[in-house]
């Protein structure tokens, strides 16, 4: 890796007005370094194409003293910087079009990396979505996938949090800089995401999460990736530009088939309908990309016949815990918050189950993020034991 007092011109490039993404790259072509673009002339910098204006600040070079202090709050925040000339830099990234010169890094990007599956999806997810995006991202990271997502709330959370329930790598694109914990409530995950991944950002220190910004970082979440999935996105979801970019990328696409009711189910329908390969579980993904690793055997490392092996003493589990369910729902419908703290299981159990007996008919989604009961499908199921 390069060392600091060699980073700062690479950031004091980027700061001058008028360097956009692409212009940069010009000039690295052009001059080799940013240090080489910062030395030219204006007359040179000119005759690279440079417009007057912008080849004027840079020769101006006033943007060290703030670039110097940049890398300090990185460090502060155990972050560094990994440029376009670091062999860290991830090898899939450089192939799309407008690549950002350097990343912020929180954790470690290593060559496991290489395979990189994102999972991207509505912030306002059902239980369905989340336990689909846990179920994915667990599955995809037990067979030796790196999980990209964006840490928002919902199907990214979700995601975030399967690859590390299956000891697997993820990698969390955020949309500020990497000193700004956002979403808030996401500390403790973005903290276990540097452990055990990395936390990567193209934006200055203590940039603000500010709309515009999602768009820009989601061409690195699906520029990481071999492959995007969607887990549900309305129609206008953030998630479909993802997609969108993921096959300007040359990257394959796949979608989550959800309620045909769900408002939040209607973008992942269009993307079906467009052509987008229909996921239900990760051997879908794994197959689409050719995958066929060692470490893939390990989704399927169970007794050939799991009912005789295993089905009879979880089913005593899962009905205990549905039974659970049903007591807490049976004097009225619940959102999560609520039976969790009726039941005493964990948010992610009550989401699992909540899944299983949504699949199940016995429970249903109402409007809202509450839950009730389908009281002519209940039987409870510890009866038979």
């Amino acid at each position: 890796m390069l060392v600091k007092g060699t980073l700062w011109p690479w950031v004091a490039l980027r700061m001058v007005p008028g360097v956009r993404v692409r212009l940069y790259h010009e000039l690295l072509r052009r001059f080799g370094e940013p240090a080489g673009v910062l030395a030219a002339s204006s007359k040179e910098l000119e005759a690279a194409g440079v417009p007057a204006g912008t080849a004027g600040a840079i020769a101006l070079g006033r943007a060290r003293e703030a670039a110097e202090r940049d890398l300090d709050q990185a460090a502060q925040v155990g972050a560094r910087l990994v440029t376009w000339s670091d062999p860290e830099y991830p090898s899939l990234l450089r192939t799309i079009y407008d690549p950002p010169p350097y990343l912020y890094v929180r954790g470690k990007i290593d060559e496991r990396d290489e395979f990189a599956v994102a999972i991207v999806g509505s912030r306002a997810a059902s239980a369905y979505g989340l336990g689909s995006a846990t179920a994915l991202g667990h599955d995809l990271a037990l067979a030796g996938a790196t999980i990209v997502s964006g840490l928002a709330h919902g199907i990214d959370g979700a995601a975030h949090r399967g690859a590390l329930s299956a000891g697997g790598r993820t990698m969390a694109v955020l949309g500020c800089g990497i000193d700004v914990t956002y979403p808030r409530e996401h500390a403790d995950l973005a903290a276990t995401i540097a452990e055990r991944g990395a936390l990567v950002s193209e934006f200055f220190m203590g940039t603000p999460p500010r709309g515009a910004h999602f768009p820009i970082r989601n061409r690195i979440i699906s520029g990481l990736s071999r492959g995007v999935v969607v887990v549900e996105a309305t129609e206008r979801s953030g998630s479909l530009i993802t997609a969108r970019l993921a096959l300007e990328q040359g990257r394959e696409v796949f979608a989550v088939p959800g309620l045909i009711t769900a408002t939040r189910s209607r973008g992942v329908h269009g993307l079906i309908r467009q052509g987008a390969k229909l996921v239900t579980a990760a051997a879908d993904v794994l197959d689409e990309l050719r995958v066929d690793s060692p470490a893939r055997a390990r989704l399927g490392n169970v007794p050939e016949d799991p009912d005789a092996a295993r089905r009879l003493p979880r089913m005593k589990e899962r009905c205990a815990e549905e039974d659970l369910i049903v007591d807490a729902l049976d004097d009225g419908a619940a959102d999560v918050d609520a039976l969790v703290s009726r039941t005493g299981l964990t948010p992610q159990e009550v989401l699992r189950i909540l899944l299983e007996m949504e699949l199940s008919g016995i429970v249903e989604q109402l409007p809202g993020s509450g839950f009730g009961l389908q009281r002519d499908r209940v039987e409870r199921c510890s009866r038979v034991w």
